[in-house]
């Protein structure tokens, strides 16, 4: 919703609402300059993370890595050659990397995107957190 300059409300059709208040301008400037106050809220300030919309997606794909891990523990306990342990590791190491990238791109797309809408420091802190978690996962 966005409060509109009359203070009346109207939807903003985007996942944010801008929320405008008119103050009045500086004592000594004519009585019509007025400084408009903006303030962006976006799913972010609501708790809403980048992965919320694939989140159903998301929990299925770790469920199915998580029966890659199982399956790794009774290859173990079955005594399954050690190269095919290491082969279906492999493939579990790689279905984790691939959900990361994916998160990541959510990240990019949603939190550090509604940060540089916001501006200031918060998008600063944004591209740091996102910068370290890439330099995580290219160490893994």
């Amino acid at each position: 919703m966005t409060t509109t300059e009359a203070g009346s409300t109207a939807p903003s059709g985007g996942s944010e609402e801008v929320q405008q208040s008119q103050q009045p301008g500086r004592p000594g400037q004519s009585g019509q300059s007025q400084e408009i106050v903006t303030d962006i809220v976006t799913d972010h300030d609501r708790g809403i993370h980048g992965y919320h919309q694939q989140k159903a997606e998301h929990l299925k794909r770790l469920r199915r890595i998580e029966g890659q891990i199982r399956g790794l523990q009774r290859m173990v306990d079955e005594d399954v050659y050690c190269i095919d342990i290491l082969t279906q590791v492999s493939a579990s190491t790689k279905a984790l990397q691939s959900f990361a990238l994916q998160l990541l791109e959510e990240h990019l797309r949603h939190c550090v995107a509604d940060a540089a809408l916001k501006g200031g420091d918060e998008i600063d802190t944004k591209v740091e957190e996102a910068t370290k978690a890439i330099g995580r996962l290219l160490r893994t």
